[in-house]
């Protein structure tokens, strides 16, 4: 690989993401500050993505204290750690093998786990079926996404796989597409009604890729990333119905389940809606969802653990799939077993019950009042205008740019949203994620801002944000 000719032609092909960029910017920027050099601000803010963690949100203690137990036994004889917490550190500790988080497991996940997933889904779903020979266990949801992309993965020009995929969409998505070889068909999300799926623009993207590509599925997350949209019944049971009649596969990415904090909403899987509707539905669609340990209450992005279930799928392709997972990394144990701490908490009695409540509570209520909180400065602010969140970890605002802004963007070859994100990060400090713009040149543009931050940061967040915004609106004449 002396040159980049002789490099995988799919691998140069993946896009850049903007992200990646403005994480270089911020990383130089951070190792500047380290050096001494004198900046308008002490530190960088990473508000660009779902990493509470980094953002300063503590982990939930009783996930890290049985983990702990597991990676060093010798805490079993501490007196100081509740009774619960060894005890089902030792359970898990049975699950592996030698009694070890350092073994291997199967590339499908540990047998326990994915029975574990089988009876959470149950239990969510109002006693719904679920079978661990259809749980899979894969390093994070996208390492499960980029697994079934590959299964279906084939051809090249008119004859390439297509994947429908909402615009705004998470913002690894494409690459995750452009690995596996196969073409995005971006549809068009309704911002002036929350973000809402619109069956007809479905159609319309369909229709569109008619000639271009073979679309085989669609692609929708619920809670929307980055949107924060939550479906209703009736919009679950339409993108069915519509993948029904064009025979696509579903793929539904439901990791932000347990953050639904808007007024009159509820979270519903896409499975429990396929089973309540007829059998021509429930017994012949397949359904592919994906949850990991990325969500808003746990927040372990770094322990990279999700799970895939499938539903209607040809019991052939599963084992294909299981040997798709076989030639991936499998999944770190201790995430595994962070996994099962996730869908199986301490229950009403248990000596850690209180203070998990009490901690998850604390996410919960600091995730829905940021939002609250962040959806209304914005929208305070000229030029700028922000949905609602009905859930999940973000708001993705609406910026209307001064032209002349715009025009310095098209000059130095960017998206104006992507130079703002620059803007912001090298005079405050302040690091948000640019709109998903799928490679296309548009006047839509939007920021990502996650709000599961602390309070204090958040308001340091939109102070400066204020700050460098009104400062850049006076500087155009606005």
């Amino acid at each position: 690989m002396s040159s980049l000719q002789h490099v995988n032609p799919r691998v140069r092909g993946i896009r850049v993401s903007p992200q990646s960029a403005l994480q270089s910017l911020a990383a130089r920027i951070t190792q500047e500050i380290t050096q001494g050099v004198q900046k308008s601000f002490k530190q960088v803010i990473d508000v660009s993505s779902g990493d509470p963690h980094k953002a300063g949100m503590k982990p939930v203690s009783f996930v890290r204290q049985v983990l702990s137990v597991c990676l060093y036994t010798q805490l079993l004889e501490d007196k100081s750690l509740p009774l619960d917490v060894k005890m089902r550190a030792q359970r898990l500790l049975d699950m592996c093998d030698g009694r070890s988080v350092g073994s291997y497991s199967a590339a499908s996940g540990l047998t326990h786990i994915r029975q574990s997933v089988a009876e959470f889904i149950s239990k969510r779903d109002a006693g719904v079926p679920s079978y661990s020979k259809e749980i899979f266990i894969t390093s994070g949801s996208h390492r499960g996404i980029t697994a079934i992309v590959k299964l279906m993965a084939s051809g090249d020009g008119d004859t390439q796989t297509g994947v429908l995929a909402p615009m705004p969409c998470p913002h690894m998505l494409p690459n995750v597409l452009d690995e596996a070889g196969v073409k995005m068909v971006p549809y068009e999300l309704t911002e002036e009604r929350g973000w809402a799926v619109d069956v007809h623009k479905l159609h319309q993207a369909l229709q569109a890729a008619r000639g271009r590509c073979q679309p085989k599925a669609i692609y929708l997350s619920n809670p929307g990333n980055p949107t924060g949209h939550v479906q209703d019944r009736n919009s679950i049971e339409e993108v069915i119905r519509f993948a029904a009649a064009e025979k696509l596969i579903l793929l539904v990415d439901e990791v932000y389940q347990d953050s639904v904090y808007g007024c009159d909403r509820e979270f519903i899987s896409y499975k429990k809606a396929l089973f309540d509707m007829d059998k021509e539905f429930s017994q012949t669609v397949e359904l592919i969802s994906f949850h990991s340990l990325s969500n808003a209450c746990m927040g372990e992005c770094g322990l990279r653990a999700g799970y895939i279930e499938v539903v209607n799928m040809d019991p052939k392709v599963m084992h294909l799939l299981d040997t798709v997972l076989c030639v991936d990394f499998s999944t770190p144990v201790t995430g595994q077993l962070a996994l099962d701490l996730m869908i199986n908490p301490p229950k009403p009695g248990d000596p850690s019950y209180d203070t998990y409540t009490q901690e998850i509570l604390v996410i919960r209520a600091t995730l829905s009042q940021n939002a609250e909180r962040a959806c209304q400065f914005l929208n305070d602010l000229p030029g700028m205008s922000c949905q609602p969140a009905m859930g999940g970890i973000y708001l993705y605002p609406h910026l209307d740019l001064p032209s002349e802004f715009i025009e310095n963007a098209e000059v130095l070859e960017l998206e104006a949203d992507v130079l703002y994100c620059q803007k912001l990060l090298e005079e405050e400090g302040v690091f948000v994620g640019a709109g998903c713009h799928h490679g296309v040149t548009t006047n839509n543009h939007h920021l990502r801002l996650c709000v599961l931050v602390p309070p204090d940061t958040m308001e340091e967040v939109l102070a400066r944000l204020q700050s460098f915004h009104l400062r850049l609106m006076d500087t155009f004449g606005v």
